[in-house]
């Protein structure tokens, strides 16, 4: 019995070796919004940022970057997985010249949605048609360091992490009672309007030049500390928003698997993040937490209220706790969802894994 077993786990560190040898020099590129943001907020005049302390105290630096985390985000954690020589760089970062360029490029932005009317109240933020017009200037300036069709290629072979879809409810449906899009739709119908408009993204990012792009569903929306906080009286998840995400991560899956069909080929990868969080947030002490309900850093029931500031509640021991903030997982969180990411099953990564991924192009 021994045996089979043993030839499993040797063919399963193979796939993981090829990947990341291959990977060396896979650019990765990412959308999306303060899941995904490495700091691109710092450069502009807006209050979604996390650039004070204690965001980052877990960090190498111990400085808050931009990130909306104690430590590393879930591009960092998939850089180190795939063998990148770094994290890609905020596009709006003035150390993004020359060889960084080919690292690849952070474009997410803090706020924003797949509507561009999500997040209006934070005013300068680089909503979805700038990230993409972003890429589009990227391309051109790789192409005058090493040429149109050396870029084309690097695009091409590119990992790309595209993470849209819950500002679009917590900020622009549920924020404000009676929000002007709560008005204009009710949730069954909001869904499928939001992945109408979330298809035509994905198409450009593939028009561009996207040909492995993962696009992460929405968590669990009403179980963060801020909505527990809001609408909870004894912990439990918000029953409205959890069926937002309830109807939008399915629809948001055969959307995905309708381009593959329509292209042709495996270009999108769901991953189906409201599981993932699941898992961690309905049994915590599994995955070494304390709670899942109480943010490490905030004020209020759950420290899920305001932001979290120098003068917030803080845990000594942030690995204790699934959300860091009252809206974003922990870095230790973020680590067990790339986890997922890496390796889980078609429950969690359909149709395949990134481990999978890099094994199958390293052979193309």
């Amino acid at each position: 019995m021994a045996t089979p077993s043993f030839s499993i786990i040797l063919s399963l560190l193979l796939i993981i070796g090829v990947g990341i040898s291959q990977s060396e020099a896979r650019a990765f590129f990412v959308f999306g919004d303060s899941l995904v943001d490495s700091g691109n907020n710092n450069y502009l005049a807006t209050t979604a940022r996390a650039d004070s302390p204690p965001y980052g105290i877990d960090y190498p630096t111990r400085r808050a970057t931009g990130r909306f985390s104690n430590g590393y985000n879930i591009p960092d954690i998939i850089s180190q997985q795939i063998g990148s020589s770094e994290s890609p760089l905020p596009y709006l970062s003035p150390s993004l010249t020359g060889q960084r360029l080919l690292v690849g490029a952070n474009f997410a932005s803090a706020g924003i949605g797949i509507l561009n009317d999500t997040g209006v109240q934070f005013i300068n933020i680089i909503r979805m048609p700038q990230q993409l017009d972003y890429f589009r200037q990227y391309q051109r300036k790789v192409s005058g360091l090493i040429g149109e069709a050396s870029t084309q290629r690097l695009v091409n072979q590119a990992l790309v992490l595209m993470t849209l879809g819950g500002n679009d409810f917590v900020i622009n449906y549920f924020l404000v009672p009676n929000s002007a899009r709560s008005r204009q739709f009710s949730i069954p119908d909001y869904v499928p309007f939001l992945i109408r408009e979330y298809r035509k993204i994905l198409m450009t990012v593939y028009n561009l030049g996207g040909r492995r792009v993962i696009v992460t569903g929405t968590g669990p929306l009403g179980c963060v500390p801020a909505e527990l906080a809001q609408r909870s009286r004894n912990g439990e998840c918000s029953p409205e928003l959890q069926q937002a995400a309830a109807l939008f991560n399915p629809q948001l899956m055969q959307m995905l698997q309708g381009l593959n069909r329509e292209l042709g080929s495996n270009v999108f990868i769901a991953a189906n993040t409201q599981q993932m969080h699941t898992n961690f947030i309905t049994n915590p002490q599994a995955y070494g937490f304390i709670t899942s309900k109480v943010a490490c850093c905030g004020q209020g029931p759950y420290n899920g209220l305001g932001l979290c500031t120098p003068l917030s509640n803080l845990c000594p021991n942030r690995d204790l706790y699934a959300f860091w903030d009252p809206f974003h997982p922990s870095e230790k969180a973020n680590k067990i969802i790339v986890q997922q990411i890496m390796s889980g099953t078609t429950e969690f990564m359909n149709p395949m894994n990134l481990s999978t991924i890099l094994a199958m192009d390293s052979e193309a």
